[in-house]
C-alpha cells in the first residue's frame, strides 16, 4: 500500500508541475493606471488636455502596455473592454502628442483632432501584436462584436463622439456600462434631440455612419406605428424609446415628425479653459 501511494503521489507532483509549466492566458493589462488616468482628467465627457500633457506618464505607460498583448486569448467580454479601452486611450494619447493643436484647415473646427493629418485613417499603433489605425479598430475590430452601442462608447476627441466616462471599461460589467452609455446617449441632445416645436428628432450622424449594426439590433423592436419608417429611422425610434418622456411619446405616436441627422461636431472635447486646470 505504501508503495502504491508513493507512486500516486509521484505521479501527481509530475501532472502538477506539467500544468504549472503550461502557458497561461495573459490577463488583460492591470487597468488601475487607465482608471487614474480617467479619474483624474476626465469631468462629463470632457478632458484636462493641458494637465494630461503634463502628467502623462501613466497614460503613456498603459498605452506601451498595449502593444503585445494576446487579446484573442481572453473572453469576448474581456476583447470589448479591451479594444474599447484601447481605442480611447489612444484618442488621448494622439491629443496630448500634437497640444494645443494648430489649426491647418478651416474644414474643421480650431484645435479639432481633425487638424492633425491622417490622425484617424493613417497614424498606425501597436495594439495586440498588430499595427492599426484608430478607424481599422473601429470599422475592423470593434465592428465585429456587432453591438452598434460600441459606436457610442467611443470619444474619438470630440463634443460630438460618446460621452468619455471617467473608469475603464471591464470584462465583468461591460455590459451594464454599454447600457449605461445608451440611456445616457439618449439624455444628450449632441446624441438624441426631439424637438417637438419643430417637429423632428434629430440624431448623432454616428446613426447613420454605422446604420448597419443599429438596423441588425433595433430595427425589428421599432413600436408599431412606425412601421412605415425606414429602417435606420425604426432603429433610432427603438433604441430611444425605453428612455422617452410620457409628452415625447404622446409626440412621436402622432407619426408627424422628421428624421434628420446632426452634422458630427469635431470640436475638441477639452475641459482646459472651461473652468478646468
Amino acid at each position: 500500500m505504501r508503495a502504491r501511494l508513493t507512486v500516486r503521489s509521484i505521479a501527481t507532483a509530475v501532472l502538477l508541475a506539467v500544468f504549472a509549466a503550461a502557458p497561461r492566458a495573459q490577463a488583460p493589462p492591470h487597468r488601475a493606471q487607465y482608471d487614474t488616468v480617467l479619474d483624474l482628467f476626465v469631468r462629463d465627457g470632457l478632458v484636462y488636455y493641458r494637465a494630461l500633457k503634463a502628467e502623462r506618464a501613466k497614460l503613456d505607460g498603459f498605452v506601451s502596455s498595449l502593444a503585445d498583448v494576446p487579446a484573442n486569448s481572453m473572453s469576448a467580454d474581456e476583447q470589448l473592454a479591451f479594444w474599447l479601452n484601447a481605442y480611447n486611450a489612444l484618442v488621448l494619447r494622439t491629443v496630448i502628442d500634437h497640444y494645443p493643436i494648430a489649426q491647418r484647415t478651416s474644414q474643421y473646427p480650431a484645435h479639432s483632432l481633425r487638424q492633425v493629418p491622417g490622425a484617424f485613417e493613417s497614424l498606425t499603433h501597436r495594439v495586440a501584436g498588430r499595427s492599426l489605425t484608430l478607424d481599422q479598430i473601429e470599422q475592423t475590430v470593434l465592428a465585429g462584436f456587432k453591438d452598434p452601442r460600441v459606436f457610442l462608447a467611443l470619444g474619438r476627441g470630440s463634443i460630438g463622439g460618446g460621452r468619455l466616462r471617467s473608469e475603464a471599461f471591464e470584462g465583468s460589467r461591460i455590459d451594464a456600462q454599454l447600457k449605461e452609455v445608451a440611456e445616457e446617449c439618449v439624455t444628450r441632445t449632441q446624441c438624441v434631440d426631439i424637438e417637438r416645436d419643430q417637429n423632428k428628432v434629430l440624431a448623432s450622424a454616428i446613426f447613420s455612419w454605422r446604420s448597419k449594426e443599429f438596423i441588425a439590433s433595433y430595427a425589428s423592436n421599432s413600436p408599431t406605428p412606425f412601421a412605415e419608417r425606414s429602417p435606420i429611422e425604426r432603429a433610432i425610434l427603438a433604441f430611444v424609446d425605453p428612455k422617452l418622456l410620457g409628452t415625447e411619446r404622446e409626440f412621436l405616436e402622432k407619426d408627424q415628425f422628421q428624421v434628420a441627422f446632426r452634422p458630427y461636431d469635431w470640436t475638441l472635447n477639452d475641459l482646459t479653459g472651461r473652468g478646468g486646470r
